[in-house]
């Protein structure tokens, strides 16, 4: 089905050239200053350079932190898990050990954050 514009409506590559005219003069509501241009942005982006690492040991101090509490967390969902298995199976002293390990990793974690170097600000 192909769509029929009206006589004098615009549609691109239009034959007619009053429709093909400047965007300026099709739209007048938009002024130079409507955007990019207008004098009272004084910041409209990041700026160049945005996006690169500028500190890279902060930014490796950060990747490590957040693998370590990963690794930890699924460490101790896992042991959670096991746990609550032994817990109900009866076998109390898999659990107990389940549930040092869990602290364990809680204190190990408590440790790293405590002794880490601090940046101030």
């Amino acid at each position: 089905m192909r769509l029929v514009t009206a006589p004098g409506e615009y549609h691109a590559g239009s034959e007619q050239p009053g429709l093909n005219r400047p965007l300026h003069e099709r739209y007048p509501q938009i002024r130079a200053t409507s955007g990019y241009a207008d004098p009272r942005v004084h910041a409209p982006g990041p700026g160049p350079g945005a996006g690169g690492e500028h500190e890279p040991e902060r930014s490796a101090m950060l990747s490590a932190r957040v693998a370590l509490a990963c690794t930890v967390v699924i460490g101790q969902l896992w042991a959670l898990t096991v746990a609550t298995d032994a817990w109900m199976e009866g076998r109390t002293g898999t659990a107990w050990w389940c549930t040092g390990f869990s602290a364990l990793s809680f204190l190990v974690v408590l440790g790293v954050w405590w002794y880490a170097p601090r940046q101030d600000r």
